[in-house]
């Protein structure tokens, strides 16, 4: 009975796997860039009434799409990555190139310790799944009743980190990554369990369930131009902001 219910899970959702990794990338980066634009150019300007504000609420909406998927495809980058060396160097150099522009961008000031980009929330959340992943291996003959709690003992001392670190997401970011990574082969359980760790982001779930139509297919992509954007956007937005007192 089980495996039937599980059989036809996967077929429905066999069906919605209409998205290359390419094109929900995309997506992410016109949610991200929608919620950026929003935070540094619109909530300064706020009357709490008419058209500005309608349309900020719908970019606070899109908005909230960005993170799952890049939680979402760090895992999968995990997974298929040639050298995860070479993924976590990337994630790192570009979230030193990034904070400069973070800074500018979110409180108008060229350096801010109290707060850092989500690169570095990535980076955290890669270096948690891969020592995960390395325990595992490690401890393959001892039972998963065991694994389970260490690996989570793990995540506390990753998300106090993160807190510390002051990173975008803080300890979401980690459990975020933490059940993509653990429930990598269930996808629908992955985006259950990522939504309730971050539950107080509602429209978070438009990400979550969005993760469900990736084809598991790479798509055309640009890997520097995808980490380029980044920094860039958050640069110009940020001059913006200053610009124009914001």
């Amino acid at each position: 009975m089980e495996d039937k219910i599980l059989n036809k899970n996967n077929s429905i959702l066999e069906k919605i796997h209409v998205f290359s990794g390419a094109q929900l990338k995309y997506i992410a980066f016109l949610s991200m860039l929608a919620d950026h634009v929003n935070k540094a150019l619109i909530y300064p300007i706020l009357t709490g009434e008419g058209v500005l504000q309608q349309i900020s609420n719908v970019f606070d909406i899109f908005g909230r799409v960005a993170f799952p998927f890049f939680s979402f495809f760090l895992v999968e980058g995990f997974f298929k990555t040639k050298s995860r060396k070479k993924y976590l160097l990337y994630l790192l150099t570009f979230g030193v190139i990034s904070e400069v522009p973070f800074d500018i961008f979110q409180s108008g000031v060229f350096f801010n310790p109290d707060s850092n980009n989500v690169l570095f929330s990535l980076a955290l959340s890669l270096v948690t799944i891969w020592t995960i992943d390395m325990l595992k291996r490690k401890t393959g003959k001892i039972s998963k009743i065991m694994w389970y709690p260490v690996s989570f003992i793990i995540v506390i001392i990753m998300s106090i980190i993160a807190v510390f670190l002051s990173v975008d997401y803080e300890y979401h970011a980690v459990l975020i990554g933490y059940f993509f990574y653990i429930f990598y082969e269930k996808p629908l359980l992955s985006a259950v369990f990522g939504y309730v760790s971050i539950f107080k982001e509602v429209w978070s779930i438009l990400g979550f369930g969005l993760t469900l139509t990736y084809n598991g297919k790479r798509g055309k992509q640009y890997k520097i131009l995808n980490y380029c954007f980044y920094p860039a956007h958050l640069l110009v937005l940020g001059l913006l902001r200053m610009y124009f007192n914001l």
